[in-house]
């Protein structure tokens, strides 16, 4: 169930930052990606049109050089993304070792037929029979997004993090080349 990265996709610059142990060292971004391709639930934040925030559950794969993830859309994140286009998306160990990862950017529609299968073929590696069996609790989805009935976003990642916890606790960032 893991999704790796390519060689097409533009390594980010990795730098500690200040609140990490006296002896950690930065995570390698191979690390960070290798928790993106692991990871089964990403949580992703976005901002009401009023301000107000909102975090939700959902499946995430890294295709097309960044992080892609289905919606509907009259959904609350998908109305959200209407209004404002900057989101995070947070994975981890939801322990106090590990390593979590945070990948802030912004989302956009992935329009092209062709970009769309890419994507969910990424996702139907990752997931496997939750996407692909009949007793599937998503059976179908990718038909649906191939088809333009469920919306595909893709977040360009302009700013990441990895928090390694016990016993060394780093703090690494990661920043992407302009695109």
């Amino acid at each position: 169930m893991m999704s790796r990265l390519t060689a097409a996709d533009d390594e980010p610059d990795a730098e500690l930052g200040p609140f990490s142990s006296p002896e950690a060292r930065a995570t390698p971004w191979a690390s960070a990606s290798a928790v993106l391709g692991e990871a089964e639930v990403f949580w992703l934040s976005t901002v009401r049109p009023d301000g107000r925030p909102h975090v939700t559950p959902l499946l995430a794969a890294w295709s097309l050089g960044g992080l892609c993830f289905t919606t509907g859309g009259q959904e609350r994140k998908a109305r959200n993304l209407e209004h404002d286009p900057r989101c995070v998306l947070t994975t981890g160990t939801n322990a106090l070792t590990g390593v979590d990862v945070v990948i802030e950017g912004v989302a956009s529609l992935v329009d092209e037929r062709s970009e769309r299968e890419r994507a969910v073929a990424d996702l139907e590696r990752k997931y496997g029979a939750h996407l692909t069996s009949p007793e599937g609790t998503w059976y179908r989805l990718g038909e649906a997004v191939i088809a333009g009935d469920v919306r595909l976003y893709r977040v360009a990642p302009a700013v990441g993090f990895a928090f390694g916890k016990l016993p060394v606790s780093s703090q690494t960032r990661y920043t992407w080349p302009s695109r």
